[in-house]
């Protein structure tokens, strides 16, 4: 062969080879954003809230150091378990002053309220009728007619109601509130 026909061959075998390393490699160069994207609404509110776990997290843990305890609250004996530091004192009862009579126990005021009081038109005048809640019931008792079986109404007026107490014969007296 001759030697133009080798360097013909060459230059065109040196192109394609170049033109084969073009293809297989780009030839403009890539642009890399390195923007930072920004984070979507759920995003900042997760952020937020484990922002705030660790705040809460943070208030949660104790800041004073627990005290050494002064006894052991699983055992049962005082021998196991002295106490520290304190002085032995006996402690004397009170002294009881005598009394010359017991006192008599005070009648409790009977669990009686008076809720209202019922008027009807009668020919001497107006009809009155208590209503009596007590001893969880609600009594409706006119004058002279028995409340509990223990009370027996002496008197009604606009304002209250005297009872008499069947068994002592004290007088009750109840009064709208």
């Amino acid at each position: 062969m001759n030697w133009q026909r080798t360097a013909t061959l060459g230059v065109f075998g040196g192109a394609l080879a170049a033109w084969l390393a073009g293809a297989a490699t780009s030839t403009g160069r890539r642009v890399v954003d390195t923007a930072i994207a920004k984070p979507s609404p759920v995003e900042l509110r997760g952020a937020e809230l484990a922002a705030e776990i660790a705040r809460l997290r943070e208030r949660l843990h104790p800041t004073i150091e627990p005290q050494q305890p002064t006894r052991n609250l699983f055992q049962f004996s005082m021998a196991a378990n002295p106490p520290r530091d304190r002085a032995a004192t006996p402690i004397s009862p009170p002294a009881l002053v005598p009394s010359e009579a017991p006192a008599q126990p005070q009648a409790a005021p009977p669990a009686l309220k008076l809720i209202g009081i019922a008027e009807d038109p009668g020919s001497d005048g107006p009809v009155r009728t208590a209503i009596i809640s007590g001893f969880s019931q609600l009594f409706f008792a006119r004058e002279g007619e028995s409340v509990a079986g223990r009370y027996r109404v002496r008197s009604l007026s606009g304002e209250g109601a005297e009872l008499t107490d069947l068994v002592d014969a004290t007088t009750l007296r109840l009064a709208l509130k």
